[in-house]
């Protein structure tokens, strides 16, 4: 595994906006300029409707990687959320690695900020809605295509250009991908050990171990 750092496209922020049949929802983030400060439970200026399943320590920030962005593309063509970041409520738009190469308990910079991998994001009906497919929800559980979320572990400043570097890697074998088809895309049948392990591993967000107690 070579990659050790992404470059942010762009920082995303959002605040709880009519969505469906008297639900909110922050989903529709939209690029800040300049520097952004990022405090223990994000980024700045950015908000959640639904507190149960959004935001927290464990899901602080909420990273997607645009390298998936072509590959939706030739899937959705002509799509206009797929014309600029933020199509999956995205807080940092990324490129250079994916859940694939990001693996659990990472910790990256973010600019002054220092932020830990918690766990994959687990999609909901929003993206469907969102989209205005039937299948995207699906499509994320099918490929592991996720997103990443973060806990915050330093407060700091970030901004759009600049690269966010590895600092420490100590779970190697549990990238988010891996994480993600255990948990969410039906893989515990097949590995039902690993998922014992992760329901004991205190670097995978609470809700996540909870979750592999319940699948062991």
């Amino acid at each position: 595994m070579t990659d050790t750092c992404m470059t942010i496209n762009a920082l995303l922020t959002g605040t709880p906006l009519p969505f469906r049949d008297g639900d909110y929802s922050a989903i529709a983030k939209k690029p800040v300029d300049g520097a952004v400060r990022i405090g223990w439970l994000g980024v700045e200026g950015d908000s959640v409707a639904d507190t149960v399943h959004h935001g927290g320590w464990d899901k602080a920030i909420h990273l997607y990687p645009q390298d998936h962005y072509d590959w939706w593309r030739e899937r959705k063509p002509g799509h206009r959320l797929l014309d600029a970041p933020g199509a999956f409520g995205e807080n940092i738009a990324s490129s250079g690695m994916t859940e694939a190469e990001i693996c659990l308990g990472d910790r990256f910079s973010l600019g002054s900020a220092v932020v830990e991998v918690s766990h994959g994001r687990q999609p909901c009906w929003k993206l469907d809605h969102r989209f205005g497919e039937k299948d995207i929800m699906a499509t994320v559980v099918k490929t592991a295509r996720c997103g990443i979320y973060f806990r915050v572990v330093r407060e700091g400043e970030a901004k759009s250009g600049l690269q966010m570097t590895l600092l420490e890697r100590p779970l190697p074998d549990w990238s988010i991908a891996r994480v993600f088809r255990l948990l969410i895309g039906g893989g515990h049948k097949s590995d039902p050990d690993a998922v014992r392990m992760l329901a004991d591993m205190p670097l995978l967000a609470e809700a996540w171990r909870e979750r592999a107690r319940k699948l062991a």
